[in-house]
């Protein structure tokens, strides 16, 4: 597996940086491949990874920097004893993760979209933010 051409290697971390644009997001498989395929991590955790942080950089571009183009997002990965850590960061104003509606509520099943966090939650092994709900941070056991 080749290295995505924009990535950087930081210390013991590596390093993507998007401009926001909704194409960009496909640059996530060739991330986390390259990551597996890098630290050798067992392929049981690919999808739960891949489609979180397909989530995290969704929301990124759509509602943290708002698919403005000169804003960037961030992706930092960092392989841990028994973990691996991914993080998202936006430029955008942040936003109150604990306020977001419950999408599994009855009164939301129906409505499209609103479903990125849960999901995260739900695939993640432990998920925060910081930075006024700029970063999100999302661990997997390996």
């Amino acid at each position: 597996m080749n290295q995505p051409p924009s990535l950087k290697s930081v210390g013991s971390r590596l390093m993507l940086t998007l401009p926001s644009q909704q194409q960009q997001v496909a640059q996530v498989e060739n991330f986390v491949s390259y990551v597996f395929s890098k630290f050798e991590i067992k392929r049981e955790t690919y999808g739960n990874v891949l489609i979180s942080l397909t989530e995290a950089v969704n929301n990124a571009i759509i509602h943290g920097n708002e698919k403005d183009k000169s804003k960037k997002v961030q992706i930092s990965f960092e392989r841990r004893n028994r973990d691996v850590a991914f993080k998202v960061s936006d430029e955008g104003s942040g936003f109150d993760y604990k306020s977001l509606p419950d999408p599994t509520a009855p009164e939301n099943i129906c409505e499209c979209g609103g479903r990125g966090v849960f999901l995260m939650q739900q695939l993640c092994d432990a998920l925060s933010y910081t930075n006024k709900g700029r970063t999100v941070e999302m661990r997997f056991k390996v």
